[in-house]
Order: C-alpha cells, then structure tokens, then sequence
C-alpha cells in the first residue's frame, strides 16, 4: 500500500489532482481495474482517501501527512529509535490553526536573523490575533511592509530587529500589525 500511495502523491504533486479511473491503472502500476479498486477501497479504509461522487476519489488531511521519525539530536548522536506505528503530521497541521486568517509572506533581508529568520524563509502569519509587546508580527509602519518585534513602551507602540545593525522603527504616523507571526519554515534543496 506504501508503494501506491507514494505512487498518488506523487501524481498529486505534480498536477494537484487525481487521473480519471482509466489512467488509474497506469499510475498505479497494476494490470487491472480490479486491482486499482482493491488498492483504492485499502486507502479508503486506512484514511487518506475518500470516496466522492461517483466512482471519484479526493485526497484527505492523512494523504498530506509523514511520518515523523522521532527525535534526532542537534548534538552528540543517539540510538536509532524506531516507532511502530510512527505519528503522522502534515506540514498544514502544524503550522495552520486558522486557516481562514493564515498567510504567507518571505521574508527578505536579515533584520530578523537574531531570532532565526533569514533571507529568502517564509513566516506564517494570522490576522486578527490580539498582539503583546513581543510578537514577532508583519506591520505596516507609515505605508511600508515589515517583519519585526512588536514593542510598546512610554513614548509608545514600535518595531524591534532582531539583528543589532538595524535601528528601532517608531511610526510618524501609522503603524498597522498586519498578521502575527506563528510559524516559519525554509527549503534547503530543491
């Protein structure tokens, strides 16, 4: 079952949909249409799959997921840990608890890589969640786009750096927190 669903995924990926029954076939590596229903029917069954109208099939939050592996330390080298049954997480699991509110933006430039974020990441961002002086948000400050600390003190609300080669960013007349920053996330290879 393993081997057909990377089959499905890999399918998905590359034109964000599934083939019509006839192609099922070809993309599944079976010989028959039996055996594509056998398959599909397992995947239904374990969860990543589900029937829709007709003889169709759509992919479900499991089809998305991974495994997670266990912890792997940063430091000194540990025993391998196997799990039996491995947790499964999606990407969109982690990181999206509002979807309705969630964005994305890239962040570009390193005023932010004292707290990890560098050139070229993505931030994930909610609006309308209730900011604290310390939320790493995505602001407008005097019509201009920023990724930064928010802080607040006598003279009022401002923008922090996380890298000390930027100076404090205080408005002349606006400042609007346009999502607060929930997650990040980078691509190492393509």
């Amino acid at each position: 079952m393993d081997q057909h669903l990377a089959h499905l995924r890999a399918y998905w990926k590359r034109h964000k949909s599934f083939p019509p029954m006839s192609a099922l076939t070809e993309v599944l590596g079976l010989a028959s249409k039996g055996g594509v229903f056998k398959v599909m029917g397992k995947l239904v069954e374990a969860g990543y799959l589900a029937r829709t109208e007709g003889r169709r099939f759509a992919p479900t939050r499991k089809f998305f997921a991974y495994p997670v592996l266990g912890d792997v330390r940063a430091g000194l080298p540990q025993p391998v840990q196997q799990e039996a049954q491995p947790e499964l997480l999606s990407v969109e699991d982690l990181l999206l608890d509002h979807p309705s509110r969630t964005s994305y933006c890239r962040v570009r430039g390193d005023s932010m890589s004292g707290v990890g974020l560098l050139d070229g990441d993505f931030v994930v961002t909610v609006a309308n969640l209730p900011t604290a002086p310390g939320d790493i948000v995505v602001a407008a400050v005097d019509g201009e786009v920023t990724v930064k600390y928010l802080r607040r003190d006598d003279q009022g609300w401002f923008l922090e750096p996380a890298n000390p080669a930027y100076p404090v960013i205080r408005p002349d007349g606006s400042l609007e927190v346009l999502g607060v920053v929930t997650g990040m996330f980078r691509k190492y290879r393509r």
